[in-house]
This record gives C-alpha cells, structure tokens and sequence, in this order.
C-alpha cells in the first residue's frame, strides 16, 4: 500500500554552469567509469563497454545543466543530489542498449560497490563513525532547520530525530527529496527505487546500521532512516526493497 505523492509543479531553478565546471564533471565521471570499468566489461564486453562509457558522458553532459541548485557546498545534500543525473546516464544508455530497469539498478549497485571496495576497510569505517559524533551531530540539526526554510525548491527538506541508543542511535526524516525531484522532472522516477539500494551499500561499506522503512521513492509519506553505530547493514542484489509497503506488514 502506497500513499499518494505530489509532483513538481514548477522546475526548480538553476545555475549557469560554465564550461570549465562542465569539463570537470564530466571528467570526474569518466574517472568513475574507467575505475569501475570492468562491471560494465564483464557485463557487455569490452567494445560494447567503451561505446557505453562515452554515451553516458554524453548523457552526463546534456543532463548538468537541467540539475537544480540547491546552495552547493553549504548543503550537506548536494553530493546526493549530484549522484542523480549520473544515475540517470546510465540508465538511459543501458536501455538503449537493450537493457531494463533492473540491469540499470544492478548496474548503479555494482558500481558503487566496486568504487567502496576500493577504499581501504579501515578508511571507510573511520568515515563511517564520524556521522555518530558531536560535530556531525551539530551539521546535521543546523541543515535540517535550514532546510525547513524552503529557500531551494529542488532541495530535501528534512529533520534529525534524536536515537534512544538501543533501537538506534539517530535518525533522520526525509519529507522532500532533491534526487526524486529531480528524476521526476526527467521522467524517470521510476529510476529511484534503485538510487536508495545504494544507501544500503554506502551504509555496509562503512560498517554501521540502516534501517528504513519507508521512502519517498515508494510513494510514502518520508524516507526514514534509523542510524546505529554499533549495528551491522546488508546490501543484498537484488534489493529487498523492504520500504515498498511504507512500514506496513508485508501482504
């Protein structure tokens, strides 16, 4: 059972980007590409890859300038909302090559996965810990009350929720999400979904819990993640997809 969710009425502005930006994401992309490159090679092969490769750049490139600006580096949601118009390059290429929405979120899963995995364990756990401290703590109250404001409106809006330290050490409520609205816009919400398998994937890496059931992406009426430090997160593919019923009992 889903709840109803309300469509963006309005595109969310924008800003220039210039050239040199331009050129910048795209290269920080293809590096992407090119370190993960072999999950598209074992996939497709190794021409089928580069020809893939270079039609995701070009989506890429087409895809910034529709990107809604939410206050860059003061918002601790840019880096999530950057990963959307990537996600959504490859699913436009995969499909194109005869691919489904599935291969795509298999493909954003392994991906990612491969691009963790080459962060040394000991580094990723470190991170990982760091959004259970004081400092992280005290960021994350300041945006979620900046958020409320509204100022961007392709931005998240969303709360912290203090932890009771057994169930889970904090959590955090999402009501809008930047990502989905974007891919809405581009008509590709459908694409979502897939795009939060990866927090499960970033939360495994990192050696901490998550646990959420519900999201936007669903249909419900927030995403709601519930942190513990000490906890232990599996990303399985293909996803659980546990949030479909929006913390209802399963049918």
């Amino acid at each position: 059972m889903t709840e109803e969710k309300s469509r963006p009425e309005t595109k969310a502005p924008t800003r220039r980007v210039s050239s040199r930006q331009m050129e910048k994401l795209v290269g920080k992309f293809g590096r992407y590409l090119q370190r993960s490159g072999d999950v598209l090679v074992d996939r497709y092969g190794a021409e089928t890859a580069a020809v893939m490769r270079g039609e995701m750049l070009d989506e890429y490139r087409r895809l910034i300038p529709d990107v809604p600006y939410i206050g860059g580096r003061r918002n601790i949601y840019s880096h999530a909302l950057a990963l959307a118009p990537r996600a959504l390059a490859m699913y436009r290429v995969v499909v194109r090559h005869g691919g489904s929405l599935e291969d795509s979120g298999e493909l954003l899963h392994r991906l990612f996965r491969a691009q963790m995995e080459r962060i040394p364990k000991v580094i990723r756990h470190w991170v990982g810990r760091q959004r259970f401290g004081r400092l992280r703590k005290r960021k994350v109250e300041k945006a979620a009350r900046r958020s409320q404001a509204r100022r961007y409106p392709g931005d998240f809006v969303f709360e912290r929720i203090e932890g009771d330290g057994k169930t889970f050490d904090f959590g955090v409520d999402i009501t809008e999400c930047g990502a989905l609205k974007f891919l809405e816009t581009q008509g590709a919400e459908e694409l979502c979904p897939y795009g939060c398998d990866i927090d499960y994937v970033a939360a495994e890496a990192m050696g901490f819990g998550l646990r959420r059931t519900k999201t936007l992406a669903w249909g419900c009426d927030r995403c709601d993640f519930r942190l513990s430090k000490h906890g232990t997160t599996t990303a399985p593919w293909p996803p659980e997809f546990v949030e479909r019923t929006c913390g209802q009992p399963q049918p």
